[in-house]
Formats: C-alpha cells, sequence, structure tokens
C-alpha cells in the first residue's frame, strides 16, 4: 500500500464517553478571541503489524510528534490508513494525545483527524476534540492546519480558550 507523507498525521485511540454517563457541557462564549500559534513539528511513524487488515488496503502506525514554537509539546497517537489502486488516493483517520505547553499554558488535549486524498488532491481537517482539554488547557478549542514544505513539516493552530490569558 502507498500512502503519500502528506496523509501521515497522528493519532491516540481513547475511550468513548457513553451519552449517559458524559458530563453536560457549558456553553461556549460568543466573545470568545481566536489565537494563532505556529511552528514547526517532527513525526516519527511507525506502520504496526496487524494480520487482520493485511491484503485489505488498511494499515495502522503509531505516531510520535514533537512540536516546537508557540506550541511546545509532545504527541503520541494511532492511525488508520486505507490505500487504493488509484496512485495518490487514500484516507486516513487519527486520534493524538498532546502533552505541553501552548504559549505558556500546560496541560493536554486530544486532536482528531481525517483526511483524504483524491488523485494527489488533499483534503485534512484537525480538530480538538470537545472538552479535552485539561490543565491551563481547558476549555481549548480549534483547528489544525499542516503545511509540509521540503520535507519539513509546520503547523498552525488556530484556537479559542474558555480561560482568559
Amino acid at each position: 500500500m502507498r500512502l503519500s507523507l502528506t496523509l501521515i498525521m497522528l493519532a491516540m485511540p481513547c475511550a468513548p464517553l457513553s451519552a449517559q454517563t458524559a458530563p453536560k457541557p457549558a456553553p461556549r462564549k460568543e466573545s470568545a478571541m481566536t489565537i494563532h500559534a505556529s511552528g514547526a513539528f517532527d513525526v516519527k511513524v511507525v506502520p504496526q503489524k496487524d494480520d487482520t487488515m493485511s491484503g485489505a488496503g488498511l494499515g495502522r502506525m503509531s505516531i510520535d510528534k514533537q512540536f516546537h514554537g508557540d506550541l511546545e509539546a509532545s504527541s503520541q497517537g494511532q492511525m488508520l490508513a486505507a490505500g487504493t489502486e488509484v496512485r495518490d488516493s487514500a484516507g486516513y483517520v487519527a486520534l493524538e494525545k498532546v502533552t505541553g505547553a501552548l504559549l505558556g499554558r500546560k496541560g493536554t488535549f486530544v486532536l482528531q483527524h481525517s483526511g483524504t486524498m483524491t488523485r494527489g488532491v488533499g483534503k485534512m481537517t484537525i480538530t480538538v476534540v470537545p472538552d479535552s482539554g485539561t490543565g491551563d488547557l481547558k476549555g481549548l478549542a480549534g483547528t489544525l492546519t499542516i503545511d509540509i514544505r521540503d520535507g519539513q513539516h509546520f503547523y498552525r493552530f488556530d484556537y479559542t480558550l474558555d480561560q482568559p490569558l
């Protein structure tokens, strides 16, 4: 299976919450200001052996990242990817748990990825899992975009925080 590097991001599985036991979310404040963070990151992708998926065009990978810049953090996760018979067409889903500091605020949060590539044209969505922020990052919401230039990975993180700066 051939997977483009632009599809290889990151994931970390988490147990689903039962709708009956999940706490009621606090309403989002409409006046939250969007904050922009950016920097580079290093990523290590390791294919995982899974005999149940061999031959099905599916693959599973563990991913480790080290973020630099406004987000000084590490993350670990899992990714599922599907390749097709058509060159440069594939898809992936992933979850990654990020631990570190975002513009000096310490805590953790989870990013959820969904990406497709259609004959070389990529589309990717990476969002913060609602209410996954802990510590100083409690109330974090936002989206992350990735840019790969000359083999180097860069991120831009547009986010809001319920807590004042």
